[in-house]
């Protein structure tokens, strides 16, 4: 949300990360929910893999609606999910990519999408030569990463591209989940469940940057 333009990923598929899976809500515990794939490499980007054509849609839905069918605002956030997962795409980097197109929108997010290979460089750079050289070429004046990436990356690296490097550093955010003690770090899913979209807004600017 605080950026002009994203640049999203569509390199190496990691099996045991959050690409095709993430963290929701039931009876008061985080649980895994994931999008079944078809079998193939683990070492394939993810523009490479596919979402499984046996992957039961209505029953994934199902168990969403199990988990959240009584949160306040059950009935936008099913619906948004609906067309979330019934995309009919099996690429997964653009099944992805539609998913978060349409969370961006809901939150009213302008912020521009960029598609990582599409961009002019030579991607066979690493690490933080290739975020540099995508910076370049974009015209980027700046860096945001998530905090993470401190042990990574390093500010003078940058700016010797005159590149400012940041670490958005995301605060607390706690709300009620109807009634359950406060689970923290779940899919986006779980705040829109339980929050209207002007709060949900409100969050998008909890954060430091460092």
């Amino acid at each position: 949300n605080m950026v002009d333009e994203f640049v999203v990923f569509d390199v190496q598929y990691t099996r045991r990360g959050w690409i095709n899976r993430n963290r929701y809500l039931y009876k008061g515990e985080a649980k895994i929910f994931s999008i079944e794939l078809e079998k193939g490499s683990d070492f394939a980007d993810i523009k490479d893999r596919k979402v499984s054509e046996f992957f039961d849609k209505r029953k994934f839905l199902d168990k969403i609606k199990d988990a959240y069918r009584l949160a306040p605002f059950f009935s936008p956030t099913y619906e948004l999910l609906e067309n979330i997962v019934f995309y009919e795409e099996r690429n997964l980097f653009y099944y992805i990519l539609n998913s978060i197109e349409q969370v961006a929108k809901q939150l009213s997010i302008k912020s521009k999408l960029s598609i990582s290979t599409s961009i002019d460089i030579d991607h066979s750079l690493k690490s933080g030569k290739k975020i540099i050289a995508i910076c370049k070429e974009i015209n980027a004046a700046g860096y945001i990463n998530p905090i993470g990436g401190k042990e990574l990356y390093n500010k003078n690296d940058f700016a010797e591209h005159g590149i400012k490097l940041n670490f958005l550093n995301a605060n607390e955010i706690i709300y009620t989940q109807n009634g359950y003690e406060f689970v923290p770090y779940l899919s986006i899913l779980d705040i829109l469940m339980f929050n209207d979209i002007e709060k949900a807004k409100e969050f998008l600017n909890c954060y430091t940057l460092e």
